[in-house]
């Protein structure tokens, strides 16, 4: 059976410049936003992720899809790019108290066997961390889930994401990043997928001494997500990250956010998302280079 590793969804130069697409209702959200008349159907959501593949692939180590929306017809009409690897999103989302994603359980009906039939090399897993909420639980899923990976021979990525407690307790962000690393940075994951500190905020010096402390705690390779940094600077956040050790990064808004709900959607994505990607793709080889 083939095993899947990192390396194969990495760039020749050994750092990572993947692409998310895997949003779901917060797309959807993103979308009457933007000032689109709703109802958003599925489809809108659909039509936008299958354009984005096609025309962002060519410049990715990887794209990240989700199966409520996009995954067959990605597969259907081979919307990927022959050199970039296929990610599934394996995490069942769960809304609640006014917000899309209150709980997250592994998505059952995502057939790992399957999907690396298709053509997938690896799959994902958000990991939702509140201080207030059992952590054995958490390592308990991110245990099942890696099993599920490597008994397919599919590489495992995960995705902690920090939210405020249930209970009302104070909810420090910055620290809550780190103890969500110090809880799951070593728990048998292949990459490990992170917000950035100070959501990329701030000096430079900050950011690089709280990325310093991230690297401390996660022992595997790791990558940073851009959903709430600016895209104006995630680039910056990409060199910082990778200053402190990370390998690259996997995001979707910073890429593609700003041409959501404007005119000639593809267009768009060619003129604006793609020359975006690309850079971001230059700077992740550009700092694997100077290690």
């Amino acid at each position: 059976m083939t095993k899947y590793t990192v390396k194969d969804i990495a760039r020749n130069s050994g750092g990572f410049a993947m692409l998310a697409v895997d949003q779901r209702e917060a797309m959807r959200l993103m979308f009457a936003a933007a000032g689109m008349s709703t109802p958003i159907k599925d489809e809108v959501l659909t039509d936008f992720k299958v354009n984005a593949a096609k025309i962002l692939t060519p410049y990715a180590s990887g794209v990240l899809v989700d199966q409520q929306f996009c995954y067959d017809e990605i597969i259907k009409q081979k919307a990927v790019d022959k050199n970039c690897a296929l990610i599934v999103a394996a995490d069942d989302f769960i809304p609640g108290n006014g917000i899309p994603v209150d709980k997250v359980r592994i998505d059952k009906n995502v057939n790992a066997a399957q999907v690396k039939k298709d053509g997938a090399k690896a799959l994902k897993l958000l990991v939702l961390w509140r201080q207030d909420e059992d952590p054995n639980e958490r390592l308990d899923m991110v245990k099942e889930f890696n099993k599920i990976c490597h008994d397919a021979g599919l590489v495992s990525i995960i995705e902690p994401v920090v939210r405020p407690p249930r209970t009302g307790d104070k909810f420090d962000r910055e620290k809550a990043i780190i103890d969500a690393a110090k809880e799951l940075g070593d728990s048998g994951a292949d990459l490990y997928k992170v917000e950035m500190p100070l959501f990329g905020k701030g000096q430079s010096n900050d950011l690089l001494k709280a990325s310093q402390k991230l690297n401390e705690h996660i022992n595997m390779p790791w990558v940073i997500l851009s959903s709430g940094v600016d895209a104006n600077l995630f680039a910056r956040s990409v060199r910082i990250a990778m200053r402190a050790g990370a390998s690259g990064f996997l995001a979707g808004r910073a890429v593609w956010a700003s041409v959501i709900g404007l005119p000639d959607t593809e267009l768009m994505l060619k003129d604006i998302s793609a020359p975006r990607l690309q850079h971001l793709g230059t700077i992740v080889d550009e700092m694997m280079s100077s290690r």
